[in-house]
């Protein structure tokens, strides 16, 4: 099996905020995997715009340094990074100045696809539109790209959509999720809707139950004031985790599109019931020794922030009703996890006898590490002596399907912004799905701000905090292992 690459149109690529850690890490590694792959034509060029005192020289040096960190693997060596180096600008610029806007509307061509690339704060997002718009370095095909977190609340989020809509249209905002980009969630799509198999049994009277983790094994070292005014339920449930009940609970769109998918999406949201104070637990992570908590981390021995969420929740339409779905996301757990896990119910009949515990058909999608699926089935075990039963893996891992090329797959922030130059919004979050996201999560939080309870304690390297085992067990169910 082998990656089929398709070539974009030329373009210019602004990375506002281009030397800062985002841009270091992920941007600009991703886009010279991107060139390794033969993804961007000869006159695609990217240009660097910050506040930092830099030339050309001095960033293109800032660029080689960010590759050779980040870049998990070097597909064409030190002449592919000269190459690349080849279409990099810089212009210094300072957001509220007026002099840098001028100059780098100097930099833009008007016969090539443009997309400023906001990889800065949510506050300066409006600013930004503004600045645009004033010196006219925009037209109505020019797109913009803004990171999470897209608003603290629903009138945040109502606010920020204001700004960004008061100077582009919805169709030119890609809001990004790079969860949405990531292989296997893509593959969720296909295996659903691309097979006869699954979709008729996709459904409550099939299904029993989905699990949906997101577990972390590293804790908030080094971002902990940014994460104690976030906590998990904004971190990754509003965004991250709600994409993947999105994906897994919609129902079929009319096509692959756009506004067909974001249109089914949002119905999920909608038809989201309110989670009530017994249907989610929130933790923090205790040290293994001290200085080591959570409370150490943020620098706040009074901080009521959640580094641990689970919660069931339930969806009020006839797909879905009385078929929960469970979500779990936490700091400092056992290991470094992300799966989908769709339990099917057990036959209704057995007409085998013997020790054999039944166990209705599960199938798995993992986001990382190793990405693939996994269909769990019941077959004979093998050998004589009679009908003995077993569960066996029908397995799936990219890297044993893919061999080599999947070092070139290209990772989500290299699928994303291919995406932005082609206009595809498909896997990105339209104005009202955010919005519709943060009205169901608003009250939750308001309801245990309001109880004032503080978020029980777990350990390093466990699953959670043991509260969050009753979410299942006093349904008859349990979590799935986190194991890497």
């Amino acid at each position: 099996m082998a990656a089929t690459t398709i070539p974009v149109d030329p373009f210019d690529l602004v990375i506002l905020g281009g030397t800062g850690d985002l841009a270091r890490r992920k941007i600009l590694p991703a886009l010279y995997r991107r060139m390794c792959s033969g993804q961007l034509p000869p006159e695609a060029r990217i240009i660097g715009a910050a506040r930092a005192d830099m030339n050309q020289k001095k960033f293109r040096d800032f660029v080689r340094k960010a590759i050779t960190e980040f870049s998990t693997a070097s597909p064409c060596g030190d002449e592919g990074i000269e190459n690349f180096l080849k279409i990099i600008d810089y212009e210094q610029l300072d957001v509220f100045a007026e002099d840098g806007w001028k100059r780098l509307k100097k930099h833009l061509r008007k016969d090539v696809i443009t997309a400023f690339y906001f990889s800065v704060g949510p506050s300066l997002f409006g600013e930004i539109a503004r600045k645009l718009t004033k010196h006219k370095l925009t037209d109505d095909t020019t797109r913009i790209v803004v990171e999470k977190p897209f608003g603290r609340d629903l009138a945040s989020a109502k606010a920020l959509n204001a700004e960004l809509t008061t100077c582009f249209d919805e169709h030119q905002i890609y809001r990004i999720d790079h969860y949405l980009g990531k292989e296997t969630v893509q593959n969720l799509m296909a295996v659903r809707f691309g097979n006869a198999l699954f979709e008729p049994l996709w459904n409550a009277q099939h299904v029993d139950h989905v699990q949906i983790t997101v577990a972390e094994d590293l804790g908030v070292e080094g971002r902990g004031a940014y994460y104690d005014k976030s906590g998990a339920m904004r971190d990754m449930v509003q965004n991250h985790l709600m994409q993947l009940l999105c994906l897994t609970a919609m129902e079929p769109p009319a096509k692959y599109g756009a506004d067909a998918v974001r249109d089914e999406k949002l119905k999920v949201i909608r038809a989201l019931e309110p989670v009530p104070p017994g249907d989610y637990v929130r933790g923090q992570y205790l040290g293994e020794k001290p200085g080591d908590s959570y409370l150490d981390h943020v620098n706040n021995p009074d901080s009521t922030t959640e580094s641990f969420i689970a919660l069931k929740v339930n969806i009020a339409n006839w797909r879905w009703a009385g078929t929960p779905f469970y979500l779990r996301t936490g700091k400092r757990l056992r290991a470094r996890m992300s799966e989908i896990a769709v339990i099917f119910k057990d036959p209704p009949h057995s007409i085998f006898e013997g020790e054999f515990n039944r166990k209705g058909n599960v199938l798995i999608i993992r986001l990382q590490p190793d990405e693939g699926m996994t269909l769990r089935v019941t077959i004979k075990e093998p050998g004589p002596g009679g009908m003995r039963l077993m569960e066996v893996p029908l397995d799936m891992t990219f890297a044993e399907a893919l061999g080599e090329q999947i070092a070139f797959l290209p990772d989500a922030y290299e699928r994303l912004i291919m995406d932005v130059i082609r206009g595809d919004q498909t896997l990105f979050m339209r104005g009202d799905e955010v919005e519709a996201a943060w009205g169901w999560v608003d009250p939750i939080r308001a309801e245990w701000i309001k109880s004032g309870a503080r978020p029980l304690p777990y350990d390093t390297g466990s699953s959670g905090p043991e509260d969050s085992l009753m979410l299942l067990h006093r349904d008859g169910r349990r979590w799935r292992k986190i194991k890497s």
